[in-house]
């Protein structure tokens, strides 16, 4: 066969070189975005065992910390507290001295340096685990609203950088930016958890952040994961309302959701590279079943390809060494 019978595409990837040269998605330290689980006490740092890697860490932990994802490059962290005591109406999320706010003036303290997003749910803090006020064995939407615009509110106080609100609840955006914006803190952009599914994938963030359900399940407010076009109204409507980010959470099973969104919006898309997806790679790592860096960079790197324009994942400092040394 003559050249002029097919196509040699081959020629843009016989080298490293060239393969590099002509790549069309890239990943950077920029794009990432770090979890932190931070806990009530003292001299406290937990490996979390369904998250090899991962710790639960209290506040005299933190600077060691800063310090690292400082060193690593990494521009922006996002903030779960676990505190000692919890009640029915999650009161230690919106409480001015509740373990994230002092984290997050702590980090303030320390240094300008980072990003600091505030996660903004109640789950972490509530007996029963849900992400609201509970009423007939339910979660009230709007009765949970205002404790959640409360929430956003300390933390904004606190120093938050941005806030992202986790609930699910309807018109949580809404709120939440009226509510910011009463209390002086028009500029504080809003990172809107605005796709997330009712996902198996989530298991082990509830061993970090000891928070699962006490009853049922919470498929009255997060999304059914065989919906596509429900992903596309959730989002018009926290556009709508105000979010300046919308995340989609989970990121691997969900990359169609993630495109979508990117093509019909135009802030910036965050995929939340979840707690299952990160515990499936350690494990099959730590048994030798697969090349750790290998499958992460590529499932990153897919994200990235899918439209995510930052990722939030608990791989990220393994990502920043792997980037500084390649």
């Amino acid at each position: 066969m003559t050249d002029t019978e097919f196509k040699r595409h081959r020629r843009l990837r016989n080298s490293a070189t060239m393969r590099q040269f002509v790549r069309e998605t890239h990943l950077t330290v920029n794009d990432l975005v770090y979890p932190l689980f931070i806990v009530e006490g003292e001299r406290i740092k937990k490996e979390v065992s369904s998250m090899p890697g991962v710790f639960q860490i209290s506040l005299d932990y933190l600077d060691e910390e800063i310090e690292e994802l400082l060193a690593l490059g990494i521009p922006s962290i996002l903030l779960f507290g676990v505190p000692k005591e919890k009640d029915e109406v999650g009161s230690g999320a919106y409480d001015p001295e509740g373990i994230v706010q002092q984290a997050i003036r702590h980090i303030k303290n320390k240094t300008d340096q980072l990003l600091v997003i505030a996660d903004t749910c109640l789950c972490e803090y509530t007996s029963h685990g849900h992400c609201g006020v509970i009423v007939h064995q339910d979660v009230d939407n709007d009765k949970s609203l205002p404790l959640h615009v409360k929430t956003a509110v300390t933390q904004a106080e606190a120093g938050a950088d941005i806030i992202a609100p986790s609930n699910m609840m309807d018109g949580f955006v809404k709120e939440i930016r009226k509510g910011l914006d009463e209390a002086g803190f028009q500029e504080i952009p809003i990172m809107s958890y605005a796709v997330k599914y009712a996902s198996a994938f989530y298991g082990p963030f509830r061993d970090a952040a000891g928070s699962a359900p006490q009853f049922g399940d919470r498929k009255t407010y997060q999304m059914d994961p065989s919906n596509r076009l429900e992903a596309w109204r959730e989002a018009a409507s926290d556009i709508e309302e105000g979010a300046d980010f919308l995340i989609v959470k989970p990121a691997l099973s969900y990359m169609d959701i993630i495109r979508d969104v990117k093509n019909q919006h135009s802030v910036p898309v965050v995929a939340y590279n979840v707690s299952g997806e990160y515990s499936m790679v350690k494990a099959a790592s730590i048994n030798g079943w697969v090349d750790e860096k290998a499958i992460v960079m590529e499932k990153l790197i897919s994200m990235k390809r899918a439209g995510a324009d930052i990722i939030i994942t608990y791989f990220a400092k393994d990502v920043a060494k792997w980037l500084q040394n390649s």
